[in-house]
């Protein structure tokens, strides 16, 4: 969930209605006692096993990694679902690249009259290696801004213009262009405003490296986030043939209007240029050099699988995926006491016991239901979403034989609420399926507000997304039972301000479950009805996947 959830205070409030034609959704006898089965005690038993000490964070490729992987296939198979790698595997290989680097020193930027102006690392500015090499080297390299680095010919939108960005520094703006509803979605964030499309622009682009400009409006979480998401040692899979950048890079607000004036330029003006179709790049002129030293390791860790078959001979190859990511961040800084385990039980373990319950709900009925039940466990979440861009790519399951994803993504602790929020409302037919299943717990369903943010693309959703499977990512809201307005949120914010990505995101005694529970009920719900449907849920015409999922669903046909 890497870069996820700072906004969670404010995302939450709504901006979507329901479906004007709301759909209706009808199981078979039996689904009802089957989701009573999802109990909190059974959950709060697997959450706090894979986010006890002894998994030490589950960090990729660590002892506490193999542990929760070698717990999850265990549960798979004692639940009674099948191995879906082969007649024995419930895992699935995932081999990746740690890039760490070591002792950066202060950033330094010279302009031609002299002039020197230098960031201190994890203060100002965060660097990451691009490429996977023990040493990088940058001399004398300028330094272009160039917008929002962004090349959409479906936009008509080129921030590039043909220049020779060869071996430049990019500095760039960390959004898309969004002050016009008919221009990149409106406000809603598209993935060209994402920080993982912006390196790749630039490496297209063949520069040496690229540096984000943060604020904490334009990426929804504050600079905190920045710098302890990317310290340390970050994954990759292995390179391919693909262009690459020497570095990536952030560097603060301030910082970036300290390094425009250095070249004598003005970033609010600089801005207000690239707000334009006819933006060009401008060079800042100023100049950097940069020598870093790369720990590069190469570790193994899995995606965890198990599959449940339909019991319709002509659905059965088709199949309902839910998914959790079962990595957190491992061992790392202590925080005051000391503790330097970073457990992830509400990122990600409330989800993984989520995952488990309802794998077990379909197991409680008499008959399966018609299509297959998937249960994916994806590795390296955290680190930019590569177990489940792996596994998506694979060919293990055909994106077309995949009826729909139900992404598990952090949870609800604090009790029953009234609402439920959709990342990314507004893509698909999954809203209105989801809207039909609430109602049946007396609960509405609502956007979030914080639409720039770009949610969708955050998680293992998104892996799913890009090669057409209908996906959605849903969690409880704010209006919580028997509590006064704006407690719910007041929980989420203390939780993001003093907990999120830290050793104290551990298990509790003041936990409540019960909506945690009842959002795995929905989910639940959810997953049986697309299971038994004649027809399944599909993107909403317009949609960027819809094009994808056309193909994927001939691909299979043919």
């Amino acid at each position: 969930m890497r870069h996820l959830l700072f906004s969670l205070i404010v995302l939450q409030f709504s901006i979507g209605a329901a479906s004007a034609d709301p759909v209706t959704l009808s199981l078979p006898a039996g689904y009802d006692a089957a989701e009573q089965t999802i109990m909190p005690e059974g959950m709060l038993t697997d959450v706090t096993t894979v986010a006890g000490d002894a998994f030490e964070g589950r960090g990729p490729g660590s002892e506490g990694d193999r542990k929760a992987r070698a717990y999850l296939a265990g549960r798979l198979s004692e639940i009674g679902y099948e191995p879906l790698f082969s007649a024995d595997a419930y895992e699935q290989a995932v081999e990746i690249v740690g890039l760490t680097v070591e002792d950066a020193d202060d950033l330094v930027f010279s302009a031609s009259n002299g002039s020197v102006v230098r960031f201190a690392y994890g203060e100002n500015y965060m660097v990451m290696a691009g490429v996977q090499q023990p040493e990088i080297s940058v001399e004398d390299a300028e330094v272009v801004f160039v917008g929002y680095g962004v090349e959409a010919p479906e936009e008509n939108w080129d921030d590039f213009k043909g220049a020779d960005l060869e071996g430049k520094v990019l500095l760039m703006l960390n959004d898309d262009p969004d002050w016009d509803p008919d221009l990149f979605g409106g406000q809603r964030k598209l993935s060209y405003g994402r920080w993982d499309y912006k390196y790749a622009s630039a490496a297209r682009q063949g520069a040496a490296g690229a540096i984000i400009i943060h604020t904490t409006e334009s990426a929804g979480y504050p600079w905190q986030v920045v710098r302890a998401s990317n310290i340390g040692e970050q994954f990759e899979l292995k390179a391919g043939d693909e262009a690459r950048t020497l570095f990536k890079g952030w560097l603060d607000w301030e910082s970036s209007k300290t390094l425009a004036t250095l070249g004598g330029k003005d970033l609010e003006e600089l801005i207000a240029a690239a707000r334009s179709r006819d933006f060009r790049p401008v060079p800042l002129g100023v100049q950097t050099s940069m020598d870093l030293d790369v720990t590069v390791t190469r570790k193994a860790t899995a995606n965890v699988a198990g599959v449940l078959r339909g019991s319709d001979a002509h659905l059965a190859d088709e199949m309902v995926v839910l998914s959790a990511h079962h990595d957190h961040f491992g061992i790392g800084e202590p925080d005051e006491s000391g503790d330097v385990i970073y457990n992830g039980a509400l990122d990600n373990g409330v989800a993984i016991a989520q995952a488990l319950a309802m794998a077990e709900a379909f197991t409680a009925l008499s008959e399966r239901p018609r299509r297959s039940i998937l249960v994916f466990f994806p590795a390296v979440e955290e680190q930019g979403i590569l177990g489940s861009a792996l596994f998506a790519s694979s060919g293990v399951v055909q994106p077309g034989q995949m009826a729909a994803n139900i992404n598990l993504e952090l949870g609800n602790v604090w009790g029953r609420t009234r609402d439920v929020i959709i990342y990314g409302k507004g893509k698909s037919e999954l809203d209105d399926w989801l809207t039909e299943a609430a109602r049946a717990q007396n609960r509405t369903t609502r956007g979030e507000q914080d639409v720039k943010a770009g949610w969708f693309y955050r998680s293992d959703q998104i892996s799913f997304a890009r090669i057409g499977v209908p996906a959605i990512w849903f969690k409880s809201g704010v209006d919580f039972i028997g509590r006064e307005p704006g407690w719910g949120e007041k929980q989420y914010a203390d939780w993001i301000r003093y907990t999120y990505h830290t050793p104290g995101d551990e298990v509790e005694e003041s936990w409540n479950l019960d909506g945690l529970t009842e959002d795995a009920r929905l989910a639940f719900r959810l997953a049986a009805a697309i299971a038994n449907a004649d027809v399944t849920p599909t993107w909403y015409p317009g949609d960027e996947f819809e094009a994808v999922r056309k193909a994927a669903l001939d691909a299979v046909r043919d």
